[in-house]
């Protein structure tokens, strides 16, 4: 049998209050494209760490193995001189530097004392061109998309003979051509040798690329499968612990009077280039789900944005939130009327990651503990921690940092700081974006309890699975403007894209 290339036997790593890891073990072959699949709070991303030597040997117990010798790694270097590279979440690029800057940073050839610039290209251009990837060395790293600054990382990875790729949720912020692109070069890896560490909540990628799939809950191994022998409802049964039998429970009522109306809406960046947007309309009433889709760049967020008062100048069109005009508001005018966002980017626009769950749970809603001035601090602890209770927040208290929680469990602390208060309509941008199966099904049934308590839901999502399956009428977008609506139950994902292509391709209008 061939020796893996890298192991883990009975990993346990301890943080004050929980044990994050209860016995972690498993194998990776050489060559092989191994899935590290598990709810938010599950623990990989402390087994990465831990892999990687930031939780360096002492801290933890149990063994990792390369080549099979028992390894004891003092920090992030002794890793990378065993050959394991990490590419994160949130990419460590310098914006500014170039692309040969970036791949050759901290090991920069030098001649004569002084870096030399033409050796360091030199170097980068054999790189990229070694994994076939089309990109000038030269290039700033700061005007490249985000698919193509993904793909720098690996090369930079790559650069210091990396053996073993650990990739965590990098398909997290791609457009759908990148996907794509970022697996073929994953592929063509596979086909070099270098064994990958695939971390992604996305189960089609997972399956599309990915030869077995080890799956871990609550900090333990619950089983290593085959791809090849497996399907997505047996990972799913594993992740959660329990059979899924629906994985979008909408549970849609009789909708009641409408409560946000948006007509002949135009809008254009308040200052600088960007989307605009044109005679958009739409109607979302109580009790009611309304989906919005679109391609990338299509005006999505910056629909609800404006609406909210976030975005851009209003050049036409009105709206009007529970019967009253809501013309040029602020976020805070808006939350005082019932109308609450919970944003795109949780880290950059919904949280303050330094501060304590509590902090952040409370934040919109601060009015309502003032009393003569004066913060009610037993008033906001219990609400706090009724919101902590009723969301399953995985974390020791309120006290803890929101910056050291899961993406899901973040996503949580967004959500319970906009149902804080008090809202009539909920805009959800891309709810469930980097949250696992579970967390994704507990973000759906808040979204059945607002409707059910009469509220209205707008809902903006990339999954076209989701949009269909939780929305009760869903519009697309497309350059700004509508490409069509439909009925729940009454389209499918060709219509929708048809739609978003459409209104994509349209003429600008007149």
């Amino acid at each position: 049998m061939t020796t893996p290339v890298l192991a883990t036997d009975q990993l346990v790593k301890r943080f004050p209050g929980v044990v994050a890891l209860k016995g972690v073990s498993f194998d990776l072959r050489p060559g092989e494209i191994h899935a590290i699949c598990g709810e938010n709070g599950a623990g990989k991303s402390t087994l990465i760490k831990t892999l990687s030597g930031i939780h360096p040997h002492g801290s933890y117990e149990g063994r990792i193995l390369v080549e099979g010798r028992e390894v004891a790694f003092a920090g992030i270097a002794d890793a990378e001189d065993k050959g394991i590279g990490v590419i994160y979440q949130e990419l460590a690029l310098v914006p500014e530097m170039t692309v040969a800057e970036n791949i050759a940073l901290g090991r920069e050839p030098t001649r004569g004392g002084l870096v030399d610039w033409l050796g360091m290209n030199d170097q980068a251009r054999t790189l990229l061109a070694k994994f076939n990837i089309n990109l000038d060395p030269e290039t700033r790293v700061g005007t490249l998309g985000v698919g193509h600054q993904q793909l720098v990382e690996i090369v930079r990875a790559l650069g210091k003979d990396s053996r073993v790729l650990i990739l965590d949720e990098p398909t997290a912020a791609l457009a759908s051509h990148e996907v794509a692109l970022l697996l073929e070069i994953l592929k063509d890896l596979r086909r070099r040798g270098i064994a990958c560490i695939y971390i992604s909540h996305k189960l089609e990628e997972v399956f599309a690329v990915c030869d077995r799939i080890t799956i871990i809950r609550d900090g333990a191994t619950i089983t290593t499968l085959e791809t090849a022998k497996t399907n997505r409802d047996e990972v799913i049964r594993h992740m959660v612990g329990r059979e899924i039998q629906d994985l979008f429970p909408r549970r849609a009522g009789e909708a009641g009077a409408p409560l946000l109306t948006v007509r002949n809406l135009s809008a254009e960046p308040a200052e600088g280039d960007g989307i605009t947007l044109k005679d958009i309309a739409f109607e979302v009433r109580a009790g009611e789900v309304l989906g919005i889709g679109g391609l990338m760049g299509a005006g999505r967020s910056e629909t609800l944005m404006h609406i909210f008062g976030a975005w851009g100048r209003r050049t036409a069109g009105s709206v009007t939130l529970k019967g009253q005009p809501h013309d040029a508001p602020t976020p805070g005018d808006s939350i005082r009327r019932g109308l609450v966002m919970v944003t795109e980017d949780r880290k950059k626009l919904g949280l303050v990651l330094d501060e304590s769950i509590g902090f952040n749970m409370s934040l919109s809603s601060l009015e309502r503990f003032a009393k003569k001035g004066l913060l009610d601090a037993s008033a906001e602890f219990v609400t706090n921690q009724s919101f902590f209770q009723r969301l399953r927040v995985k974390a020791p208290d309120l006290e803890s940092r929101v910056g050291g929680l899961s993406g899901g469990n973040q996503q949580k602390v967004v959500i319970g700081k906009a149902l804080m208060t008090g809202p009539s309509v909920v805009f959800l941008d891309e709810p469930t974006r980097g949250i696992d199966v579970g967390a994704k099904l507990e973000v759906y049934e808040l979204i059945n309890e607002l409707t059910a308590a009469g509220n209205a839901v707008v809902l903006v999502s990339s999954e076209l699975p989701e949009l269909m399956g939780m929305s009760d009428r869903i519009i697309m977008l497309g350059e700004g403007r509508v490409g069509g609506a439909f009925v729940r139950g009454q389209c499918t994902p060709d219509q929708l894209l048809h739609a978003a292509i459409a209104a994509h391709a349209a003429p600008p209008s007149r």
